[in-house]
C-alpha cells in the first residue's frame, strides 16, 4: 500500500499565520463531530440533494453542505489538501477575500454537481469542490513552488518535493478520468464533477481575488 500525503508549499514562507484556513478547518471538524452524534438524520438535514434543490427547497444546504463528510477518512484526507494549499492561497490574497472565494469555489461545484445528476435523491456533502478550487487557485498562483509531501509504500516512507504544476495537475488530469467513468452512475461515492468544476473555477476566478501577480518562489530550497 502507497500513496503521497501534500504538507505544504516548500518554496516560500507563509507571511502570516493562516486564520482563515484555520477557522475553515475547525469548522469542518466541529460540524463532523454533530455528525457523529446525529447520525443520519443530521447529514438528511443539512446534505444537498440534488432533485430537492432544483425543486427550490432546501437552498441553505447548498452551503451547509461543504462542512459534511462522509467519514473519518473523508474529513482527515480533505483538511489535509487544505492545510498543504490553502494557507499560500490566503497569503495571495487576504483572509476575508480567500474565505469568499472558498465558499464560491464550493457552491460552484455543488452547482455542477447537481447540473450532472438533477433527479438524483442521493445526498451530496464534503469540501473537496471548495478545496479542488483552493488547489486550481494554487496552480495558476504558484505553478514553479514545491510541494513538500510525504511518500510511503509499505514500510518506506521519506519526505520528498514536487512540482506543483506536476502534483496538482496529475489529481486534477485524475479527477477528468474519473469524471468520463461515472457520469452515468446514479449511486454514491465520489463527487468527480464536483472536482473538476471547483478546480476549474479556481483557475479562471482567482485572478479576481489576488492581490498581486504571480511571483516566482524567492529560491528553490535545498535539502
Amino acid at each position: 500500500m502507497g500513496g503521497l500525503i501534500p504538507l505544504g508549499d516548500a518554496s516560500r514562507p507563509r507571511l502570516r499565520f493562516p486564520y482563515a484556513t484555520v477557522s475553515i478547518i475547525a469548522l469542518n471538524v466541529y460540524v463532523f463531530f454533530h455528525e457523529l452524534q446525529g447520525g443520519d438524520a443530521f447529514v438528511l438535514q443539512w446534505a444537498a440533494v440534488p432533485a430537492v434543490i432544483l425543486s427550490g427547497q432546501n437552498l441553505i444546504t447548498l452551503l451547509t453542505s461543504m462542512f459534511l463528510h462522509g467519514s473519518w477518512s473523508h474529513i482527515l484526507g480533505n483538511m489535509i489538501f487544505l492545510w498543504a494549499f490553502g494557507p499560500a492561497m490566503e497569503d495571495a490574497m487576504n483572509p476575508v477575500s480567500y474565505t469568499l472565494f472558498y465558499l464560491l469555489g464550493g457552491l460552484a461545484a455543488m452547482l455542477a454537481q447537481m447540473a450532472a445528476s438533477p433527479g438524483s435523491l442521493l445526498p451530496t456533502l464534503g469540501a473537496s469542490g471548495a478545496i479542488a478550487a483552493v488547489m486550481g487557485g494554487f496552480l495558476v498562483t504558484y505553478p514553479r513552488d514545491r510541494i513538500r509531501a510525504l511518500f510511503f509504500f509499505f514500510f518506506f516512507i521519506r519526505i520528498t518535493f514536487i512540482p506543483a504544476i506536476l502534483l496538482i495537475g496529475f489529481w486534477f488530469f485524475m479527477q477528468l478520468l474519473n469524471v468520463g467513468s461515472v457520469a452515468s452512475v446514479q449511486t454514491g461515492g465520489v463527487a468527480y464533477v464536483a472536482h473538476v468544476a471547483g478546480f476549474l473555477f479556481g483557475v479562471l476566478v482567482t485572478p479576481l481575488f489576488r492581490r498581486q501577480r504571480y511571483q516566482p518562489p524567492p529560491a528553490w530550497p535545498r535539502y
